[in-house]
């Protein structure tokens, strides 16, 4: 256990200042005042605009122009600050999956118990985003998007086509390089989980090549816990420690799919599994 604590100190203090310092105002906040600022500031402009011919009264220009320089801080303040929230939600979320995995590993390593393990608790704590303005509806989160790298959607479907195609060898080799060319692909759960089946598809038949197959299915799921293909990452694996003779652990690793994933279609096949291994 004094391992599991040495590591995650190590990987706290990592972490950048910005992921874990607590002040009593979060980035939502300073948001949504510069967005109730700048809502202010827009009807200010209005009163200021006549809507006809002025009657002997000069508007004058400079208050105007003000302003403008006003209105213009804002909007890059309000870029800024969405720019630093996004960058420490990743922060949150990456260090929260690091702390998963590495609980993962080295409980197994030690021999420990890993169905004891449950969630992980998010780093700095569960952010709750404050209401908007006005009509008292809860904001939600856009669903984050990533660019991919020119290339990078072609060569993952050129990958995955190997592997539809039953070309195991070729696939594997494709989903390795695709990992190499580009560390910290969006893709790269999808490409750790179709080189896990790529190299399982090549039916491997000694330790080694087994536990290759298991760690491909690991870095998988605990990349991106979230992933669109989470579910069936932890399914494979799971399937993979049957393979490697680890039933106890195939077992608990199965039974967390309906856990973690009650609504996935992996669910069946993992009780399915869990059958044929005998889990009780």
């Amino acid at each position: 256990m004094r391992l599991i604590a040495v590591c995650l100190i190590v990987l706290a203090g990592g972490l950048p200042r910005a992921a874990v310092a607590q002040n009593s105002e979060t980035l939502a906040d300073i948001r949504q005042q510069l967005t109730v600022l700048y809502v202010e500031i827009q009807s200010l402009k209005r009163e200021l605009s006549t809507t006809q011919t002025p009657l002997g009264v000069t508007t004058a220009g400079s208050t105007l122009e003000r302003i403008d320089a006003i209105e213009a801080e804002l909007q890059r303040l309000t870029g800024r600050t969405e720019q630093l929230s996004n960058r420490v939600e990743h922060v949150v979320e990456d260090g929260t999956n690091r702390v998963s995995d590495l609980e993962f590993r080295l409980v197994e390593l030690e021999g420990g118990d890993v169905s004891q393990l449950g969630e992980t608790t998010t780093l700095g704590g569960d952010v709750v985003v404050p209401a908007t303005l006005g009509g008292g509806e809860t904001q939600t989160a856009a669903p984050e998007t990533s660019e991919l790298a020119v290339g990078e959607s072609a060569d993952y479907q050129r990958a995955k086509s190997a592997l539809d195609g039953g070309d195991y060898v070729s696939a594997a080799n494709q989903f390795s390089a695709f990992l190499d060319t580009y560390p910290g692909s969006p893709l790269a759960p999808e490409a750790h989980l179709g080189r896990g089946m790529s190299l399982e598809g090549q039916e491997p038949q000694t330790q080694e090549a087994k536990a290759a197959v298991a760690r491909a299915y690991l870095e998988s799921y605990s990349i991106n816990l979230r992933s669109p293909v989470a579910d069936q990452s932890l399914f494979h694996l799971g399937k993979a420690l049957g393979a490697l003779g680890k039933t106890n652990e195939a077992c608990v690793t199965l039974g967390e799919v309906q856990v973690r994933h009650p609504g996935s279609d992996m669910v069946l096949q993992a009780q399915s599994e869990m059958r044929n291994l005998g889990c009780p």
